[in-house]
């Protein structure tokens, strides 16, 4: 049987980390990486389960993608699991992943499809139903050198998919964290943007977020999500044109204090994928 290293990169989790960190015992080897930055304490609440098998860590965090890079050669084991700590693993997915082990492996990457939950409810339309991420991998696999929405680079790999069993995800712990972290990502994928050469202007700014809320809320059919499909389609759009309106601000040169901005947001809120 093959062995793997579930890794669980971590940021002011110390509310759930535990739980997170249980839901992987199952695997061979459990790395838990905390965000240097963090200051609640997920460090002492990773550490306190009694398990030989459980290894801290602290590292300095700047993105997502470079956390998870570095992590990714530390695993003891041939196998990386990767789970965010607000994911747990059903334990279909479990029995799934334990047997895939068992029979050995023919690809090197392994799509596991993710049921997404917002404020208690799993969504059902908007297109959060379909959502899959790469998380079984081979150790020597990393993922792709962009700031935000980051997946395994994929190209000369063979590919899987898991079909039986999902990840749960639980997206939203309250409303500063759910902000915060939108705010951040649009940063992020605005700086993304500027570096690959791209610009916005004010269609951009007003027909971008306009199109990703019809499509999620009506194409997609989130309205049938009642309040949250609302609520998440609304807040989705928001995004859309915060990251528009933070690319055309870079491409003048605005503001002045761009790093400062972008350091005092990640400590307010250290975030993860």
């Amino acid at each position: 049987m093959e062995k793997v290293t579930a890794i669980i990169p971590a940021g002011n989790e110390a509310h759930q980390i535990a739980d997170a960190v249980r839901s992987v015992l199952w695997a061979d080897e459990v790395f838990v990486v905390v965000d240097a930055a963090s200051n609640d304490h997920t460090y002492e609440a990773a550490k306190a389960i009694a398990d030989p098998k459980v290894r801290v860590t602290v590292h300095e965090f700047n993105y997502p993608a470079a956390q998870k890079n570095w992590a990714i050669p530390q695993a003891s084991h041939p196998w990386v699991f990767l789970l965010d700590a607000d994911e747990r693993p059903e334990p279909e997915l479990v029995s799934s992943i334990r047997k895939l082990l068992e029979e050995g492996p023919k690809a090197d990457v392994y799509w596991i499809w993710r049921s997404n939950a917002y404020f208690g409810r799993v969504m059902r339309f908007g297109g959060l139903s379909n959502d899959k991420v790469a998380r079984l991998f081979r150790r020597d696999c990393r993922y792709e050198d962009v700031k935000v929405h980051e997946e395994i680079a994929l190209s000369g790999l063979a590919l899987g998919a898991i079909k039986q069993g999902r990840l749960l995800h639980d997206t939203i712990r309250d409303w500063p964290h759910y902000l915060a972290k939108n705010e951040l990502y649009s940063r992020w994928g605005a700086e993304q943007l500027f570096k690959d050469g791209k610009r916005a202007g004010l269609c951009s700014i007003l027909l971008r977020p306009l199109h990703r809320f019809l499509k999620q809320y009506l194409f997609r059919l989130g309205f049938l999500d009642g309040v949250p499909g609302a609520i998440v389609a609304v807040t989705s759009a928001y995004c859309v044109f915060l990251k528009y309106s933070m690319l055309w601000t870079m491409s003048k040169g605005w503001p002045a204090r761009e790093e400062q901005y972008v350091n005092r947001l990640m400590r307010r809120e250290s975030m993860k994928k």
